[in-house]
C-alpha cells in the first residue's frame, strides 16, 4: 500500500507526482505556519518544555498540526508521530511500531536557532511502515533547500541527485556530536573519544536535520548522537543512506527508529569514515 503510493502508475517515485504532493505540503506548512513567526516571536509564543535548552514555540505546535492534517489526507489510514504530540502523549510513539503507515515529523528541526532568528532550522518529515524508512523530505525554509530522499532511489536536493562521496584521504574528518547543553554527564563521557582523536574535529550540532543534510551532500563527514528520538534521525538516516554513507550504533548495528538503539550512533558519508567513527565511540579504533 505505501509503496504504490510513492510509485504510482509509473512505478518510479521521482515520475509519480506523490513525492511531489509532500514536498507542497511541507512548503504550505512552513509557509502558513512557521516562516511568518521567524523572527516575530513574542515572549508568550515561547515555552521551556524540559529546561531552559528545551524549547517549543507556537510555530512547532501549528506547523505539526497543519502537517498532520494534510499528510494524512494524502495517504488515508496513515498516522503521524510528531514531536509535539509524542510530547503530550507518549503513547503516541507506539504507532512506528504497527501497521499502519507512519509519518514521522519534526516541525522545526533547530528551535533554538529559530527562537534566536537563525536560519539554521528546517522541517523533517519521513514516511515509514513496519519500522522502515521509505522516503524523506528535508526543508530549510529560509535557506529555500529541499532534500527529498527514497529508499532504493537514491536522494536529490533540488530536484539534483546527490552522492555523498567519501573524504579526501588522510583529510581531517569534520564530525558533528551532540551539543553539551542537550546531553547528560555521561553522554558527554562516552562521546570524549571523538574530541581527543588524531585526525578528527569534532563540534557540537546545530539542527540535526541539517547536520545529515551536510553529510549527505558532502560537506560534512560524520556525525555522532546520543539521543534516539526518531523526528530527530528518520529524515536524515534516510537521506544519508541513500547518497552513499551509513549508520552504526555502539553496537554495530543499523539505527532502528522504533527505538533500543545503543548509544552513541554514528551516521556518516561512506562506510570506512562510519566504521572508523564507531570504532573511537566503542574504543577499538586506534
Amino acid at each position: 500500500m505505501t509503496e504504490e503510493f510513492l510509485s504510482g502508475t509509473t512505478g518510479n517515485p521521482w515520475e509519480s507526482g506523490t513525492l511531489a504532493l509532500v514536498e507542497e505540503a511541507v512548503r504550505k506548512a512552513a509557509a502558513a505556519e512557521i516562516m511568518p513567526r521567524f523572527r516575530q516571536l513574542a515572549a508568550h509564543e515561547i515555552v521551556e518544555k524540559n529546561g531552559p535548552h528545551d524549547l517549543v514555540t507556537v510555530a512547532d505546535r501549528s506547523a505539526e498540526e497543519h502537517l498532520t492534517a494534510s499528510l494524512t489526507a494524502l495517504l488515508p489510514g496513515s498516522v503521524v508521530v510528531g514531536e509535539e504530540a509524542v510530547h503530550a502523549d507518549p503513547s503516541v510513539y507506539e504507532a512506528l511500531r504497527g501497521d499502519a503507515p507512519v509519518w514521522i515529523v519534526d516541525p522545526v528541526d533547530g528551535t533554538r536557532q529559530f527562537v534566536h532568528g537563525d536560519p539554521g532550522f528546517c522541517t523533517l518529515v519521513a514516511l515509514a511502515r513496519h519500522g522502515e524508512l521509505l522516503a524523506s523530505w528535508t526543508y530549510a525554509p529560509v535557506l529555500d533547500e529541499m532534500a527529498i530522499a527514497v529508499r532504493g532511489h537514491g536522494a536529490r536536493l533540488d530536484g539534483v541527485p546527490m552522492r555523498a562521496g567519501s573524504p579526501a584521504p588522510g583529510a581531517v574528518l569534520e564530525v558533528a556530536m551532540s551539543h553539551p547543553d542537550f546531553t547528560s554527564d555521561e553522554e558527554k563521557q562516552d562521546l570524549l573519544p571523538l574530541q581527543h582523536a588524531d585526525g578528527v574535529h569534532a563540534r557540537p550540532c546545530g539542527s540535526a536535520g541539517l547536520e545529515y543534510l551536510a553529510v549527505a551532500r558532502g560537506d560534512l563527514d560524520a556525525v555522532a548522537f546520543s539521543w534516539e528520538n526518531a523526528w530527530d534521525h528518520a529524515a536524515g538516516l534516510l537521506l544519508v543512506s541513500e547518497t552513499g554513507g551509513t549508520d552504526l550504533t555502539l553496537t554495530g548495528e543499523r539505527f532502528r527508529i522504533t527505538g533500543g538503539n545503543a548509544m552513541p550512533f554514528t551516521a556518516a558519508r561512506d562506510a570506512a569514515t562510519a566504521a572508523y567513527v564507531h570504532g573511537l565511540l566503542a574504543g577499538t579504533s586506534r
